[in-house]
């Protein structure tokens, strides 16, 4: 039987902390093992990188998620209750739900109210001299998903909301004034939507046919009974929190574009184009760094013991620059991706796995479709110099993204 690798420090919190997204895979390295033992949060934890690993992960009869995200992150990023949470019936319940709202039609219906919002603030942009471009497209998308998901928004309200949403996603594993912007905007937002669930309940605010908000507001349990309020916030905010969320793989785009400048013309060229790039920024940026799990009941794999109730860690961002499955990983090759077929465990930026029935991000077919929009408008309908800022990505904070924001000048229409 194979030994388990043990990170040889006995409490490894402040050394993930201190290295962010490489935290697994250097150790990975270091031991020359996808798979090994460390102490976090003061708990026994496994951590796990690689095709065969994603694939042992989102094995439903190996692990469950009760319990396995810790309550910093539900009480900021999914909230308590929410769908990542819930395991068998109740989970493919709950996702069903989720995955009613994903057709095709709705994705393109979600992906024109976003263009039409970016056009419209073009001619804004063009008297605005320099601006933060990470904000923009935040507020776009806020505006874009809240009609789409028929929940009201006036115009007042859309920087407030953004700001909240953009503080659940940055407070989730911060620790200080960060995490406490999250649980601020945590607890704001769900006091919002129920506000707004509620309402659509009683009759006082129309839910259009079809819309997340009708579907959340009126989805019966098993049981027959309705969510209650808190939960169908929970659920509602975890349509709009991953949608806004998008605008940090709208800077990665940005940033991609203006690293290799020889793609902006060949993204122009078509849709297929534009999907190779989409996929590689999603690949080579980094988003969330891990998902959890835990063991359901005890098991050995390739040698390795793996304990009833263990938390385990899959490394999202390890994978996605795993050498064995991703050649050259630590260059930008969007024509990797040419021909590429899937791979529901080689290729995890959203998570891993199915969508249907598993725990594969229900929004990622948002998550593309917006960013070939954003890629398509950012090369076809305007131009822009980028100013001199900090562009670095700072690996060691979770999330990351350009402290400027990426910062654009000198906006002009060009269609």
């Amino acid at each position: 039987m194979a030994t388990t690798p043990v990170d040889r420090s006995p409490e490894s919190t402040l050394a993930f902390l201190r290295e962010g997204y490489r935290f697994i895979s250097s150790r990975c390295e270091r031991y020359g093992s996808d798979v090994f033992a460390t102490r976090l949060l003061l708990e026994p934890t496994i951590c796990l990188r690689g095709r065969p690993a994603a694939a042992l992960f989102y094995d439903p009869e190996r692990f469950h998620r009760a319990g396995a995200v810790s309550t910093r992150g539900q009480r900021t990023l999914t909230g308590r209750g929410g769908v990542q949470g819930l395991d068998g019936r109740a989970h493919a319940d709950r996702k069903g739900m989720f995955m009613s709202l994903m057709t095709p039609s709705a994705v393109r219906r979600l992906g024109d109210l976003v263009e039409d919002e970016w056009r419209a603030r073009i001619p804004v942009w063009e008297r605005s001299g320099q601006l933060g471009l990470y904000d923009e497209v935040g507020r776009i998308l806020a505006r874009a998903v809240c009609a789409w998901t028929g929940v009201p928004l006036a115009e007042g309200e859309v920087a407030r909301r953004t700001d909240e949403l953009h503080a659940m996603i940055d407070g989730s594993v911060a620790v200080g004034p960060r995490h406490w912007r999250g649980l601020l905007g945590r607890r704001r937002g769900e006091h919002w939507i129920a506000d707004v669930v509620e309402r659509a309940r009683v009759g006082t605010l129309p839910a259009p046919e079809g819309s997340a908000l009708r579907v959340i507001a009126e989805h019966r349990g098993a049981r027959g009974e309705l969510l209650p309020r808190r939960i169908a916030a929970v659920e509602l905010l975890n349509v709009l929190r991953p949608t806004v969320a998008v605008d940090r793989y709208v800077v990665f785009a940005a940033l991609a574009l203006h690293d290799h400048p020889a793609w902006r013309d060949r993204v122009r060229a078509g849709d297929d184009v534009a999907e190779c790039f989409v996929q590689e920024v999603r690949r080579y940026y980094p988003f969330f760094p891990v998902a959890a799990a835990r063991v359901r009941r005890s098991f050995d794999w390739q040698g390795h013991h793996f304990p009833e109730g263990r938390r385990v860690l899959l490394d999202l961002y390890g994978t996605n620059h795993h050498p064995e499955l991703w050649p050259e990983p630590e260059r930008f090759r969007p024509e990797r991706f040419t021909g590429w077929r899937g791979d529901p465990y080689g290729f995890v930026p959203q998570g891993g796995g199915e969508h249907l029935g598993g725990h594969r991000c229900a929004g990622e077919w948002i998550t593309i479709e917006l960013m070939k929009r954003a890629v398509t408008l950012l090369t076809g309908a305007m131009r822009y110099e980028v100013p001199p800022q900090d562009l670095a990505l700072d690996l060691s904070r979770i999330p990351t993204m350009p402290p400027s924001g990426f910062l654009i000048d000198d906006v002009r229409r060009t269609d």
